[in-house]
């Protein structure tokens, strides 16, 4: 019989195949959770762009679709302090895409809608006890941990190196996601802010499974069944995977960001603050070009995409993704045309077959 070689997060998790959604914002809703839960793989909700009364009825929607675990993510944040200055030199260094785009620069810059775990979060999760709870950028404060551990929820997070995986370990974490360098959105580093010391996957799997004691999950560059197999010989109980997901017609992506999806090769990403203050791995466009990916005038986590979003609208509406973020991972080169329940059964299949030929 043919099985996994390490089934700790299938039985912490409570799923057949060691594969789990990444939590994609913006991306990722109840259509794509529910294939992955049909296929036997964890159905991840990003929450952090949504309303409570969205994750409600998006969760509903996943319950009734498959009997899979659920995992509901959040980030875990703090929102900076109120910076006048800062977003004003923000917007001046826009300013001249807003007068070729003819975006209102007067007008009242937008919000960004990216919602840290709150009390009010915590209470929500206390309602739908989700099997599953994971985080990005490292943990909430203790009384939330503790309250999210009381429903009986596995409490996951990311760690971009060994100092954070040990400290998620010690501040509440029953699992670990591993993640490289070479993941496609938000980094999700939250002791550190040298960009220059990441990591990659290859390197980072094996040394966090050396130093932690619970299951890692691989995640970074893992689009086929050849990195699932890759992973678990590192070490790894599980892979977490999301570019390979952006192809499949379960995304909930523009086709703008579809079609550049499909031309995009493996060194046409960068890492990137312009879209909301902290680096995230996408797809290279005009702006990015323009400025640099990095631009130490974007202002703090989440505010920068606010004045960027007069000119994403704008654009967007003549065909153009100059503006837009358009998130993916280095293993975009990897593409697949498959419906995402018949993806997760083959990477399925497929890597079990590779492990099963290493063994043997």
């Amino acid at each position: 019989m043919i099985a996994w070689p390490d089934t700790r997060l299938l039985k912490l998790l409570g799923i057949e195949v060691p594969i789990l959604l990444a939590p994609m914002a913006g991306a990722a809703g109840s259509e794509l959770a529910i294939a992955v839960g049909r296929a036997g793989g964890l159905p991840s909700l990003p929450c952090a762009m949504l309303s409570h009364e969205q994750i409600i009825e998006e969760v509903a929607l996943i319950r009734a679709g498959t009997r899979a675990p659920l995992n509901l993510n959040f980030f875990s944040h703090q929102n900076p302090a109120p910076n006048a200055a800062a977003d004003e030199a923000w917007k001046q260094l826009l300013k001249p895409y807003y007068q070729e785009l003819k975006a209102d620069f007067e007008a009242p810059t937008p919000r960004s809608n990216r919602a840290p775990f709150d009390e009010a979060s915590c209470a929500l999760v206390e309602n739908l006890k989700p099997q599953v709870v994971s985080f990005h950028f490292g943990l909430p404060a203790a009384p939330l941990v503790e309250r999210v551990k009381a429903t009986g929820a596995v409490i996951v997070s990311s760690a971009t190196n060994v100092e954070e995986a040990i400290w998620l370990e010690q501040h509440g974490c029953d699992a670990i996601i591993a993640m490289g360098y070479e993941a496609g959105g938000h980094r999700g580093m939250f002791l550190s802010d040298q960009l220059h010391t990441q990591i990659g996957t290859l390197a980072l799997v094996p040394q966090v499974v050396d130093a932690v004691s619970v299951p890692v999950i691989a995640a970074g560059g893992i689009a086929d069944s050849r990195g699932i197999s890759a992973a678990f010989m590192l070490g790894a109980a599980a892979v977490q995977m999301g570019t390979a997901y952006l192809f499949t017609s379960q995304a909930r992506i523009s086709t703008l960001h579809r079609t550049a999806l499909a031309s995009a090769t493996d060194s046409q990403t960068a890492l990137t603050n312009l879209f909301t203050g902290r680096p995230a791995r996408g797809i290279v466009n005009r702006i990015m070009r323009e400025i640099g990916p990095m631009n130490p005038r974007a202002p703090a986590f989440p505010t920068a995409g606010g004045a960027l979003m007069p000119l994403r609208s704008q654009a967007e509406a003549k065909g153009d993704e100059g503006f837009m973020n358009l998130w993916a991972g280095q293993a975009v080169g990897i593409k697949h045309a498959l419906p995402a329940e018949t993806l997760t059964r083959e990477l399925a299949i497929g890597a079990l077959a590779r492990l099963s030929g290493i063994r043997s």
